[in-house]
């Protein structure tokens, strides 16, 4: 996962038994994460940018998260076709590179664009999206995506039940945008 955030992602995961690698350029964030949001000591950090440690690192992976964000946008070198071929190294075989994007609107594009700048480098592109929401995050999948189903709640938490199963039941994989 590249973006700590507060590690609840990567908390989750650990949780069921994944191993989690997490890379992010502040170390503050492992701090908060493990402070404040209980994230697991055996999620592996690394203090570095995230194309970097793709760069430098041999490790291929089941599926890369890029969750990361600098004033509210994700940083550009994140979105170059250089950052996509890297990711593709780095993922074995059945791999799925995971983008989490902030939409402002139904009219907001960014999302449609970072989808057809994916499909420079893999064939299977796919947006899950919640139209009619301001202010919403949508997920760009590269790799193996075509079987991919709508998301459902597997582990119940322990409050927001209702609240989350509307959420995932208003997210749909949809037809990209021209940019």
């Amino acid at each position: 996962m590249i973006g700590g955030a507060g590690g609840t992602l990567a908390t989750m995961l650990t949780r069921r038994g994944i191993q989690v690698t997490l890379v992010d350029i502040n170390p503050m964030a492992f701090d908060i994460a493990r402070l404040y949001f209980q994230m697991p000591a055996m999620v592996e950090c690394h203090v570095s940018d995230g194309a970097a440690f793709l760069r430098r690192n041999s490790v291929r992976y089941d599926a890369i998260v890029l969750d990361a964000f600098s004033e509210e946008k994700i940083p550009r070198h994140f979105l170059k076709t250089q950052f996509f071929r890297s990711v593709k190294k780095r993922l074995r075989p059945g791999g799925l590179f995971l983008i989490n994007i902030t939409v402002l609107d139904d009219e907001d594009l960014v999302p449609d664009g970072i989808c057809w700048a994916l499909k420079r480098v893999w064939r299977g592109v796919r947006l899950l999206d919640s139209e009619g929401f301001e202010n919403r995050n949508a997920i760009a999948m590269a790799g193996a995506v075509k079987n991919l189903e709508r998301p459902r709640l597997r582990m119940k938490p322990k409050t927001g039940v209702r609240t989350l199963r509307k959420e995932l039941s208003e997210l749909s994989f949809r037809a990209l945008r021209e940019p």
